[in-house]
This record gives structure tokens, sequence and C-alpha cells, in this order.
């Protein structure tokens, strides 16, 4: 890909790099090799991220990163506006050298902009490119590969090393503990083998396998494998969680609502198995090396599926899919035709593969 840039960038004397994260759980995971690639290129230099409140649980103990700036944006315009006034000061105050925004919104530029970022890279996207220093021109073809290479793309186009490589988590001991309490307090030993199931997705009701399909897998995962099971979500995805949870004859313990984003990968972190949708929880199992098997219908694997050998993906080749719509405007066969004996049998693969 080309950059436009008005100079260019010596590596040692970049000494402060402000990186704007993500905003979506599942892309903020992806990004994480793209930071490590940054850490590579300037292994002497401090690492602050940019990013919304949730997402300091995968950054903290991340090696990558040095200091993490909350940005809490929320509620009324004028909260708001104090709110950039206050993060533009903050970056203001640390004099950065380079920004790097994973973001491609107008608003990430912006803030760059204004608080003085030396030089500040990132895509030319949302009528941006005046903001920033190195443009990077995004090409038809860097919409066709996986989310990781598309933010390690950023980097590569400027003539930088970024190696390709699968998301990795850190759990602060604090969630570890904190997941292992909620487990104590819900009769899940240690030794259980313990199965997470996954049946929301935000984005859409056509990215959702049907909860009672999910429900069969964990019906048989108690009687083929003495498993136990829980249900993980966000609040917004209980309704969907309480389906499935009915819908089971062995009782899950559902824990959907009920944790942080921090608790919920200590115990994500706990399972020996992980069925979901394409949706962040999935991103986060599989950046944690838990086996995961991930259904897909009206979304693209190939850009967002979870990355790791110890993922497995169900879809079905559909002519309507992927259509990347949260509603589907037809008959959802590419979710419907996925039967759960197809799941179960990518489950026994996967854990016979792993023998």
């Amino acid at each position: 890909m080309r950059v436009i840039g008005n100079q260019k960038i010596d590596k040692n004397r970049v000494r402060r790099i402000l990186v704007r994260a993500t905003n979506w759980v599942g892309d903020a995971v992806m990004t994480l090799p793209a930071l490590e690639a940054i850490r590579e290129n300037f292994p002497h230099s401090s690492i602050t991220v940019l990013g919304k409140p949730w997402m300091l649980p995968l950054l903290e103990k991340h090696p990558a990163v040095d200091r993490v700036i909350i940005l809490r944006k929320k509620g009324r315009y004028l909260r708001n506006l104090f709110e950039v006034i206050r993060v533009v000061r903050e970056i203001r105050k640390q004099g950065f050298d380079l920004a790097v925004l994973f973001q491609n919104a107008f608003e990430a530029a912006f803030l760059a902009y204004v608080g003085g970022a030396g030089f500040r890279l990132g895509y030319n996207t949302d009528g941006r490119g005046f903001l920033l220093s190195h443009r990077v021109i995004r090409s038809d073809e860097v919409l066709k590969v996986h989310q990781v290479e598309y933010y390690l793309s950023i980097l590569r186009a400027m003539g930088w090393k970024a190696v390709s490589r699968d998301p990795s988590l850190y759990v602060d001991k604090k969630y570890l503990d904190d997941a292992s309490r909620i487990m104590d307090s819900n009769g899940i030993k240690k030794g259980d083998f313990l199965i997470g199931l996954s049946p929301g997705a935000i984005f859409g009701e056509a990215k959702r396998w049907p909860s009672e399909r999910f429900a069969r897998i964990g019906d048989w995962a108690v009687e083929r494998w003495g498993a136990r099971v829980v249900v993980m979500g966000s609040e917004k995805e209980m309704a969907i969680c309480r389906g499935l949870s009915d819908f089971m004859e062995n009782r899950p313990v559902n824990l959907c609502g009920r944790t942080s984003l921090g608790e919920a990968m200590g115990v994500i972190s706990r399972c020996r198995f992980f069925v979901t949708n394409d949706s962040g929880l999935m991103h986060m199992a599989a950046a944690l090396s838990v086996p995961t098997v991930a259904v897909f219908g009206s979304t693209d694997p190939v850009a967002t599926g979870p990355r790791g050998p110890n993922s497995r993906i169900v879809k079905h080749d559909i002519e309507c899919a992927p259509c990347l719509k949260p509603t589907c405007p037809g008959d959802f066969r590419c979710m419907l035709s996925i039967e759960p004996e197809e799941v179960w049998n990518a489950m026994e693969a996967l854990r016979e593969d792993m023998e």
C-alpha cells in the first residue's frame, strides 16, 4: 500500500507513542499483534493506549503497553465536550512524538492533531487525511484480508517490520481471583471440565445461531463429556442467554450480564472449550488459547474468524453469505442450515487433535 507523508520518521527520535484503540472488544483483540509490532519497532519508546474504559482489562497487563488513557465519552454533548478537552490536555502534557491510529474515525485523528502529536499515522478514512502526517491509502486488497493483517498493514505500509501472528491476551491476577470466587460461589470446582457457551452477538441477530441449538451442545457436553456448562454474555444479551438456559435439560451456570469484562476473561481462561457466534468473546477465547468452535453465517471468517491453532469454524457456503447485515432479509439459511451435530463433530475433532 501507498503512504503519503510529509517527512521520514526517524525511529531513533521517537520516544513517546500514542495508540488509539478501537471501540469494539473483538476489534481490540485483533489489533494486539499490531500493538506488539509497534513495541518491536520501537523497543525503547513508551507506548500509551487511548481508548474506552471497558478495554482496560485487555491492555493493562499486556507487555506492549506502558500506560492507558481512558476516554469516557457517554451522555450529554456538553459532558462529552469536557471529556474531549480533558483528553486533549492529557495528550499535550505527554508530548507524543508519534500517534498510531487503529481506530478509523475522524475523532481519532482530531484528538492526535490538536493534542500535538508530532507524527500521526493511520488509514485515510472518514475524511481525516488532512489531519494525518502520514496517511495510508487503503486499498481494496487490504479489505479482503483478516482484520489482524488489516491493522498490521498500517505498519507494513511504512516499511516497518510487522510479523503475522495470532493475538494473545494477558489476564491480570485480580481477574483470575475474581473469576475463581464467582465460580466457587456457583459450585464450579477447579477440576471441572468447563464448557463455555456464548449465544449472543451485539452486531445483530443475523450473527446468532439459535439458542436452542446451543442448548443441545450444552446438554451433550454434560451427558457425553461429564462437563459443567457456563453461559457467557453481556447485559444486552441476557434474554438470549436466559433462553439458552431454559432450553437446557441440565441446568447451566448463567453468568450473562453478571461479570465485568475482566472477570469474563478470567472465567473463559478456565474453560476447556468455548462454543460461540462471531463475537468479542469469541476473539477473547481464541486469544486466551482456549479451544474455540465458532459458528458463522452472515459474517466472513476470512476477515473476522478466530485466530489460533485451537480454533475451528463451522459454516455453510450459502450464495447470499456473507451479507454482513445485522438482520437477515431472507430465510436465515446461513445459520438455520447448521445442525448441532455439525458443531459437536467439530468439537470432537478438535479435542482429538489436541490429545
